[in-house]
């Protein structure tokens, strides 16, 4: 697979694609109510001190992706990605479910010829777009996992730099049960976090791994009782939109990075990106904050 990031060698490309915030504070927004972000009707978006949260709103079906879902969801990851005052994006599921991945519904007049089935142009132009925009996206991303991660779905929450879930949520690789194999991501980010043998029960098993088993191999940061889930996604998001957004940019990219280099273009290129942070307003203002013994106030310069 190719990198996700570039590794350009010049600190004028490094600072290019950098996300920069508004000069507005946290104390300033923390000051302000949830709103909403956006006109959707498969979605849910509001904004709330620096965080904006994406629900998936098709509880009637646990969230099941249909093509108008993948088109809206896709318009509002790009959003948060071009918007300076969202400093972190929480994505959950309204109901008891995360997201069950692709509604077979929505895709049924398929099945009714014997013609073969092509299901990669899909793909390519819905989900593989999605999953990339949320790996690259500078700025942090939390899976609130409601309830039942499967399929693509589960996939959704593997693409996100965190993940926290409630004790009834599970992930399931659901691709094998009806043939396919798992996409969206998921064979790249399973190995990863849980490592190439559990990676491959899981998903040629499809057997469900509940938020408990989760925990403890390393599928999941967090797992905390169903009615605490907001309350706790919100710290943790307050949390990642209090740090500095360029350190945090320059950070998501090196783990990229890590992904496929080997160890000397790694130390190399950390030393890049450290050069870029080190010539930021926050670095300065991190340190002098430090010395001085007060809080520090990062503006994403």
């Amino acid at each position: 697979m190719h990198r996700l990031q570039t590794g350009a060698t010049q600190d004028d490309a490094l600072n290019a694609n950098l996300v920069h915030t508004s000069g507005v504070t946290l104390a300033t927004q923390r000051g302000s109510e949830k709103k909403m972000a956006g006109n959707f009707e498969t979605i849910h978006v509001t904004d709330d001190s620096g965080a904006r949260t994406i629900t998936l709103n098709r509880p009637d079906v646990l969230n099941s992706f249909n093509t108008q879902m993948l088109k809206e969801l896709g318009k509002a990851v790009r959003d948060a990605a071009k918007d300076k005052t969202v400093r972190c994006l929480v994505l959950t599921g309204a109901g008891r479910g995360f997201c069950a991945g692709q509604d077979l519904a929505d895709v049924a007049d398929r099945y009714k010829s014997d013609d073969p089935i092509e299901l990669g142009h899909h793909i390519r132009e819905h989900y593989n777009p999605l999953i990339a925009s949320l790996r690259t996206m500078e700025k942090p991303v939390i899976a609130s996992v409601n309830g039942a991660a499967a399929g693509a779905g589960c996939s959704l929450a593997l693409a996100a730099d965190i993940r926290i879930a409630s004790e009834s949520a599970s992930f399931i690789q659901a691709f094998i049960h009806v043939g396919l194999v798992p996409d969206s991501g998921s064979t790249f980010f399973l190995p990863q976090l849980i490592g190439t043998a559990r990676a491959f029960e899981m998903t040629c098993t499809g057997r469900k791994v509940k938020a408990d088993e989760a925990l403890k191999i390393g599928l999941v940061n967090q797992v905390v009782p169903a009615d605490q889930l907001s309350e706790a996604t919100a710290k943790l998001a307050g949390k990642l939109a209090a740090l500095p957004p360029r350190g945090v940019a320059l950070t998501k990219r090196a783990l990229n990075a890590a992904a496929t280099n080997d160890l000397v273009s790694q130390l190399d290129y950390e030393a890049q990106l450290q050069t870029t942070a080190g010539k930021t307003k926050d670095h300065r203002e991190g340190v002098a904050a430090f010395i001085e013994k007060r809080p520090p106030n990062f503006t994403g310069q």
